[in-house]
């Protein structure tokens, strides 16, 4: 009967794991120091919306709670791994309530009960008084949890081989780096897609809650259990160059774009000079990144995921590539919502640009 009790609570406390994880991220988020920045989004008033931004601190400080209850003997270093699917389980109880309190009490749109709980109603709920946003502080819930899975997944491939593999150790220090970037540039990312085009419902709210921190590490996930699969230097090195290569493509990019929209006569890094099609009232940017393609960040996203999971040294698992095959499938059809939208915006201004920019993602191909 204790042993029954004993796992009972073990398993209870893995199912609830994710829910305290968001709690504290949000609890850091409400409390802790932020800059407040005006976004790209508008009120009914025409008012540009306020955020705070915080979240590389609280991904610090909620690594170094953890590490602290590691070291203490709270939790083993591999508990996440341990308890992956009860976390799961729990991730996707926490994302269809907030998914349901989120929704039904919003007015409903014209696209009835089933689309409003999938897309949305609200498009940029934030708290009174604009303390937190609903977007960003789902997107800084699932970075923190994702952080934590990959620390912990690590810690059982290194508990199964005596030592940390260098192929876990390349994934998890590429995966960090994408979390630290994303948060060290969270005002960049209020003049994404996500920000201006997409309602809070099950695909936004349960995508952060539960998609974003598990499926986002579905690679080690996969392989954390297996022997290390020695990969020789060249490969870790060559596995790294996919990354940042996509990595220089969507971070540049998307900071051509921010420093486009809020600077719109800066030359983007110091160089790129900004090259336009305008038909007088508005104007679209079409040089330097985005005169390579019309969705060159989306071409940068999957470079990034392949090379996390080249890096993983199982190219023969599907596991490791259902990652990058994720964002083929979610960036193509967002790629042709978001060229049929610029066409009803913008109409024959539009249709110049795409003669300027003739390449929807991948230049020479697609």
């Amino acid at each position: 009967m204790p042993s029954f009790a004993a796992d009972a609570r073990s398993l209870a406390l893995g199912f609830f794991a994710p829910w305290l994880v968001h709690g504290l991220v949000f609890l850091l988020h409400l409390v802790l120091p932020a800059r407040g920045v005006e976004g790209y989004v508008r009120d009914a008033a025409g008012n540009r919306l306020r955020y705070r931004l915080n979240g590389l601190l609280v991904l610090g400080v909620v690594l170094a709670l953890a590490f602290a209850a590691v070291r203490a003997g709270v939790v083993p270093a591999d508990f996440l791994w341990v308890h992956r699917w009860e976390g799961l389980g729990g991730a996707c109880v926490l994302g269809l309530l907030f998914t349901f309190a989120m929704v039904l009490p919003a007015p409903p749109t014209s696209k009835g009960l089933a689309a409003d709980l999938y897309l949305g109603r609200l498009e940029n709920p934030q708290t009174p008084g604009g303390r937190a946003d609903a977007k960003m502080v789902l997107y800084l819930v699932g970075a923190v949890l994702l952080e934590l899975n990959l620390l912990s997944f690590a810690a059982h491939a290194a508990a199964v081989n005596g030592h940390l593999p260098a192929s876990v150790a390349l994934h998890v220090a590429l995966f960090s780096f994408f979390v630290c970037e994303y948060l060290f540039f969270e005002e960049v990312h209020l003049y994404t897609y996500d920000f201006f085009a997409e309602r809070v419902g099950f695909k936004l709210g349960w995508g952060c809650i539960v998609f974003y921190p598990y499926f986002y590490g579905v690679g080690l996930w996969n392989v954390a259990g297996r022997p290390d699969p020695q990969m020789p230097a060249w490969a870790l090195v060559a596995a790294a160059a996919v990354f940042f290569t996509g990595w220089a493509l969507s971070r540049g990019a998307n900071l051509q774009k921010f420093w486009f929209k809020t600077q719109p006569s800066k030359h983007a890094f110091g160089v790129l000079v900004p090259g336009t099609v305008t038909d007088g009232a508005r104007t679209l940017l079409c040089s330097g990144f985005w005169g390579l393609s019309r969705h060159i960040n989306y071409l940068g996203e999957v470079l990034m995921a392949s090379g996390l999971a080249l890096a993983l040294g199982w190219p023969g698992a599907v596991g490791p590539w259902m990652y990058p095959l994720y964002y083929v499938a979610l960036l193509v059809p967002r790629q042709i919502d978001d060229d049929r939208r610029c066409q009803e915006k913008y109409g024959e201004l539009w249709a110049r640009y795409c003669a300027r920019v003739r390449w929807r993602i991948v230049p020479g191909i697609y």
